[in-house]
């Protein structure tokens, strides 16, 4: 609670001031830009993922179901993943964490052509959802794992 007096205090000075972030950042969204395309970040996330033993549930290619019905959308690739052992306790303890778990990393090209990698802040998952103190952690280390990707 702390966090969040803070962050809306900080949200407020902004729009004092006449600044604003990022409508992601408000939102509660971590995210990157890195030097590599959006498939080639996919690969990347998919790869590190699997090196530390997670799983890749899913890979929603947007663009390419975008296509599919004769429609355009610039590259965006959702993955989700996680770890059962991590991610079940959360999911008992917190029954609508299910919505976000497993993990979700958005990668998308924006209109400049840079690749974003989006996720997540697990502060604002615990919050949304009341996960304990204690389990935070289960669901904290995608930031480690796109650190170590894209360093």
């Amino acid at each position: 609670m702390i966090v969040r007096s803070f962050v809306l205090a900080a949200f407020a000075l902004l729009s004092w001031l006449g600044l604003s972030l990022p409508a992601h950042a408000e939102h509660g969204l971590l995210s990157r830009i890195v030097p590599v395309t959006v498939d080639e970040a996919a690969d990347k996330i998919e790869a590190a993922a699997k090196a530390r033993g997670l799983t890749i549930f899913a890979r929603i290619d947007h663009a390419r179901n975008a296509r599919d019905v004769g429609l355009v959308m610039p590259p965006t690739i959702v993955l989700v993943l996680g770890n059962p052992k991590g991610g079940t306790p959360v999911m008992v303890a917190a029954p609508t964490s299910a919505i976000d778990l497993p993990l979700h990393v958005l990668i998308w090209q924006a209109g400049d052509g840079a690749t974003h990698v989006a996720h997540w802040n697990p502060e604002t998952l615990e919050e949304r959802h009341a996960i304990p103190e204690n389990l935070v952690k289960n669901i904290s280390g995608l930031a480690a794992l796109l650190d170590a990707t894209f360093e």
